[in-house]
């Protein structure tokens, strides 16, 4: 089930909360600022063991890994990599695999509900509507045992972008 939300995405019930995080792993603005201001010390902590063991060079685009969800309603926050939008140069594929590598991670968790938001679509640019439809259309075709793929948008335009992908994509659930 998807399901598309107009909300905060660090006030969800879920099992996991999906980060559109940088590299570094280590916090930034948007919802990376969020989740981690929220989320508490914690998540900072296990961060910072996953850059010195796996990923001292920082997580590539595109992929995931899981942390504990320190002080959020969750259990875990997956953190994902988008890309930065570029005109000349196509990176929707990286961008796809943001939502089906944290899927992946999911389903090695045991997460049956995650909550996104909309990756790649703040400071790295990526027009709405296109992250919106890779989004929706990725999740809906990506096999997964998670039973409920939440999209928590924060605002109104991105609520509606996702909820029009949703009608295109026939998966209209949308929620306020």
């Amino acid at each position: 089930m998807i399901t598309i939300v107009q909300g905060d995405i660090t006030a969800q019930h879920v099992d996991a909360v999906v980060n559109a995080a940088n590299s570094s792993l280590m916090g930034g603005g948007g919802v990376d600022g969020a989740i981690h201001h929220r989320g508490g010390p914690a998540i900072l902590r296990e961060c910072r063991e996953l850059r010195a063991s796996r990923y001292g060079s920082g997580l590539p685009t595109g992929q995931a890994v899981a942390t504990t969800a320190g002080d959020l309603p969750a259990r875990w926050v997956i953190h994902t990599v988008g890309p930065v939008y570029a005109k000349t140069r196509d990176r929707s594929h990286q961008l796809a695999s943001c939502f089906r590598e944290s899927l992946r991670v999911a389903d090695e968790l045991g997460a049956k509900t995650v909550a996104f938001p909309a990756i790649s679509t703040g400071v790295y640019r990526w027009p709405m509507a296109d992250a919106a439809r890779i989004a929706v259309t990725t999740v809906r075709d990506c096999p997964t045992e998670v039973r409920e793929i939440r999209f928590v948008l924060y605002d109104e335009p991105a609520y509606r972008a996702f909820h029009e992908a949703a009608r295109a994509a026939g998966v209209d659930r949308p929620e306020r």
